[in-house]
């Protein structure tokens, strides 16, 4: 059965990562890098969904994410610029929370990553208004056909053939982009027989500036 070393690692995030890594390499769970997002409103009213985590930075403390800025999510995250985070590897039988502040990434890095995107996903940042209502799913598709038709694409629709030409200067919509975790809480739990799980949280107060992770253990 898998334990927690003695005495506990000192930076949970770097167990955090080589988790997720193995998870890519297993390639047993279609998305290793899915996480449930939980965010607050402003009234206090929480949500969760999950995203994709697209990178653990080991050393600054940071889980970077990306969506919709005017989405449930990112209006939340703009009214209570705090969220949780769990990753559940259930081949592993091994699962990450992480707690935080939240702060948007610059212009820069968001640019940078949406280009790295397909350019049918990069459409579809521009014709989704996320988290509003839709008519149609008839209207969806009509709105990124107005989106291929905008930035000169041929398109016919999901599943149709490749365009002659793909525009890889499709910019990035203004209302789109990314969030760092700034993560200041970490919890590692590990599947042990009969329930007898292992289990441990780590904090600090100054997550990102090189303060040291106080640990602890805890009943399963």
């Amino acid at each position: 059965m898998e334990t927690l070393t003695d005495p506990l690692p000192e930076n949970p995030l770097k167990v955090a990562a080589g988790w997720l890594s193995q998870a890519q390499r297993d390639a047993l769970q279609p998305n290793p890098h899915a996480m449930v997002l939980a965010t607050v409103d402003a009234r206090g009213r929480p949500s969760a969904r999950v995203v994709l985590c697209k990178e653990i930075d080991t050393e600054t403390g940071l889980i970077h994410f990306y969506t919709n800025y005017l989405s449930r999510k990112g209006r939340e995250l703009h009214a209570n610029p705090r969220a949780a985070v769990v990753f559940h590897w259930d081949h592993q039988h091994r699962q990450v929370r992480a707690e935080g502040r939240v702060e948007p990434l610059s212009d820069r890095e968001n640019d940078l990553y949406f280009r790295s995107r397909p350019w049918q996903s990069r459409l579809g940042a521009w014709a989704s208004r996320q988290s509003e209502p839709l008519g149609s799913r008839a209207a969806l598709i009509a709105a990124v056909a107005a989106a291929a038709l905008r930035f000169r694409i041929v398109y016919d629709g999901p599943g149709g053939a490749e365009p002659a030409r793909i525009a890889a200067e499709v910019p990035r919509p203004p209302h789109w982009g990314g969030y760092r975790l700034v993560v200041d809480a970490v919890e590692l739990w590990v599947e042990g027989d009969f329930r007898i799980h292992d289990r441990a949280r780590w904090t600090h107060s100054g997550a990102g500036d090189g303060a040291a992770w106080t640990a602890q253990r805890l009943q399963p």
